[in-house]
């Protein structure tokens, strides 16, 4: 979109009930009936890479069902994303139910695709098995890109039953790839019990630093957001974030849910902490809309991707400015 072109933004729900026509994410235009957009909202239906529960193919639905309720202006980041950058919703990645790897080849190429317009990924999942090739994708425009990933887990496992790629292995294949800068990697939100304490130790070799939920209670979102944004600095940055980083009470619909989590208020806070950084790209992946009930995981993942997507219309505005 050019400089003096006006981005076209959600349906007017003053005039047609949120409850009224298809379930896009924030009401926005599809893709197809923009032509190209800075920010493209894509949905991968895939969990085959989960270890417990399944569902997360539905999740990118179910968010897109919940942000109805999204409106057009975000007053704690004091922007109205939709009028400052040209978001659409490109519809969703159909990807091989029944082969990872397969699967794993068919985002990474459609990714690729989307990238290529010039366009900014906003991915709702999904499991989190799809992180691995939207990397993939982000590092062949950007370089090895700095990395923030929400999860109660470490996903740096290296193999579940023998398989490579399964929704705790795709960090360590990024970080063995060498797509991911290992100077600027952080877990936020990670408790619960592990397999050994190797798991920690293997971690922090592949250069991850940790902050926990008990961190975040302690310290505060604030502390946090600005320990986050000097460890990124002016890198290329990519926002990995699995719901069950949040407590069960604010996320129940997810497949490896963890008591003593994060509140979802917590998780927008330290988001729009980082609202200085280079955002580049971003997912949410594991709700699990079958575990849920009144949307309430749903609703906190809308609200995540509406603070992201917020963010890099943000950006894109202020670089065509200068």
């Amino acid at each position: 979109m050019s400089s003096n072109e006006t981005p076209r933004g959600p349906v007017d729900s003053s005039r047609i009930p949120r409850y009224a026509g298809p379930a896009t994410f924030a009401r926005l235009p599809r893709l197809d009936e923009v032509g190209t957009a800075d920010v493209a909202v894509v949905g991968v239906p895939f969990d085959s890479g989960v270890s417990y529960r399944p569902g997360a193919r539905f999740g990118g639905n179910a968010i897109r069902e919940a942000s109805r309720l999204l409106r057009p202006y975000n007053p704690a980041q004091d922007a109205s994303p939709f009028a400052l950058a040209q978001v659409a919703d490109a519809g969703d990645i159909a990807a091989n139910p029944f082969n990872i790897n397969e699967a794993v080849e068919t985002v990474e190429a459609a990714a690729d695709e989307l990238l290529g317009t010039g366009a900014r990924l906003m991915t709702l999942g999904g499991d989190h098995t799809i992180a691995l090739p939207l990397l993939r994708s982000v590092a062949k425009k950007h370089g090895p890109v700095a990395l923030l990933h929400f999860d109660a887990h470490l996903d740096t496992w290296d193999t579940y039953f023998g398989a490579e790629y399964t929704h705790g292995t795709p960090f360590r294949r990024a970080v063995e790839e060498g797509i991911l800068d290992t100077s600027a990697l952080s877990h936020v939100g990670t408790r619960g019990p592990l397999y050994g304490k190797q798991d920690l130790t293997d971690d922090e070799k592949m250069g991850f630093g940790i902050v926990t939920s008990a961190d975040i209670y302690r310290r505060g979102a604030d502390e946090v957001a600005d320990q986050l944004r000097q460890r990124i600095g002016d890198r290329p940055l990519y926002i990995s974030i699995d719901i069950d980083c949040l407590d069960p009470a604010h996320a129940p619909g997810t497949g490896t849910p963890e008591a003593g989590g994060m509140t979802s208020r917590e998780l927008l806070e330290i988001l729009r902490g980082l609202a200085s950084c280079n955002l580049v790209s971003a997912d949410v992946v594991e709700v699990a809309p079958a575990y849920d009930h009144a949307e309430i995981t749903a609703v906190a993942a809308s609200h995540t991707a509406y603070e992201l997507t917020t963010i890099m219309s943000r950006q894109i505005a202020e670089a065509r400015s200068k």
